[in-house]
Parts: structure tokens; C-alpha cells; sequence
């Protein structure tokens, strides 16, 4: 992800920089609302404008002014929970110091987004498969994150942090995880148990990136911490 486009999700995000709640936007974010609505209980392949935008409340024509197609609808779901990862994993994908709290505390939020999304990737997912222009936009998607991970990895192996190995592979396969148990469990309702979600990614990629070692020393740590505190 290049500098330039995390800057840019930092600034939406900045509590200082708060959203114009033009007429126009609160419309859109309407759209974007009652499609996730749909998605917890239909696959995008029935979705119909049709259905959206009664589900929104406002005419069909109005969703032609947003978005081109259905297709775009989803491209821009897809995005907008992209940037909300990418803005909670910013304590471990770009923060100073002990890793294994900044990890944690971006796994966390991780997984806070996707209880509450979790269907715009089981969507897109499932469709890519059999439409080329979402089977883009996943693959754009994870892409990104790859090499995310992948620098974070590096940069932590230069640090002598992380054992030597082969950082992008380790990467993908830690995503993908990711994918799989995020949409398996909260893609559609009745949804897994956040917690135990959490702390079996938080567990495999402990110490797949830092051993147990390392978790351990973190573990002493935060008890004499609580104790002192």
C-alpha cells in the first residue's frame, strides 16, 4: 500500500477532518447500507437495483448518480472496508516498539470490522470464482495486504524481531487464513464467536512471526504490568 493512499486514510479517519453530512453523501452511504443489509442474508447474485433501493428508501434512478453498476456498488464496499483495515492494522503495520501489543491490538480491530462487514467479503469471495471483475477486485484486494504484511515482516526480520524466512509466502498464507476464518464466521448471520476468533489468529500469528518465546516474555510482562498497575 503506497504511502500516499495510507495518508489519505489517516486524513478520513482524522477525528479533526469530520465529513461534510451533505445530502448527496448521506444518500450514497444509504445505498452502501442497505446493500450490506441484503448481504447478511443473499448472495450478490440476487441482488437487483430493484431491490437495493427500495431497501434504501429512495427511487432507482438515484443509484445510477453513485454508482454504474452493481458491480461498482461491491467494488466500492470492497474498498471502503479495505481502508478500515488498513486504518486499524496501522499500530502493527507501521507503529515503533514491542510488536506483539501493536499486533494484538491491530488483530483486534481486525476482526471488530469484519464482525460487523464480514458479508462484503463473503460476497465478493464467492462471486469471484465466476465474474471477472470481482475476481479482480479480490485478488486486488488481498494483493494489497500481501505486501503490507510482507514489508512489515521484512522490516521486522532486518530488526533481528522475526526468524529469517521467506516473508511473502509466510504473508499470503497468514491473509488468507485471515480470509477464510473472517468469512466463515461472520459472513453471514448467526455469526461465530468474536473471541475465539480473535484469539486463533492472534495465536497463529504470534507465533508463526515471533515463536513463543517471544509471546511469553510479552505475557510476563503484561502481568507485572497489571500487578504494578
Amino acid at each position: 500500500m503506497s504511502d500516499t493512499k495510507q495518508s489519505q486514510i489517516r486524513s478520513r479517519n482524522d477525528p479533526r477532518n469530520p465529513p461534510a453530512l451533505r445530502k448527496s453523501e448521506r444518500t450514497r452511504q444509504a445505498i452502501l447500507d442497505a446493500a450490506l443489509k441484503f448481504l447478511w442474508t443473499h448472495p450478490f447474485r440476487d441482488l437487483t437495483v430493484a431491490e437495493l433501493m427500495s431497501l434504501a428508501g429512495t427511487s432507482r434512478s438515484a443509484f445510477y448518480q453513485y454508482f454504474e453498476d452493481l458491480h461498482g456498488l461491491m467494488e466500492a464496499l470492497l474498498h471502503a472496508i479495505e481502508e478500515d483495515i488498513f486504518d486499524v492494522a496501522t499500530p502493527w503495520l507501521q507503529g515503533e516498539g514491542d510488536p506483539l501489543p501493536l499486533l494484538e491490538q491491530s488483530l483486534e480491530s481486525l476482526v471488530r470490522v469484519c464482525y460487523q462487514q464480514g458479508p462484503i467479503l463473503r460476497a465478493v469471495s464467492d462471486a469471484a470464482p465466476m465474474d471477472e471483475r470481482l475476481e479482480k477486485a479480490w485478488a486486488d484486494f488481498l494483493k494489497d495486504f500481501d505486501h503490507a504484511v510482507t514489508q512489515r515482516i521484512e522490516q521486522h526480520q532486518d530488526a533481528g524481531l522475526i526468524q529469517p524466512f521467506d516473508a511473502r509466502s509466510v504473508a499470503m498464507a497468514l491473509n488468507r487464513m485471515n480470509a477464510y476464518l473472517l468469512i466463515h464466521h461472520f459472513g453471514r448471520r448467526p455469526r461465530g464467536n468474536r473471541e475465539s476468533v480473535q484469539e486463533a489468529i492472534l495465536r497463529v500469528w504470534t507465533s508463526t512471526l515471533y515463536g513463543d518465546q517471544l509471546k511469553a516474555d510479552f505475557e510476563i510482562r503484561r502481568r507485572i504490568h497489571e500487578i504494578e498497575g
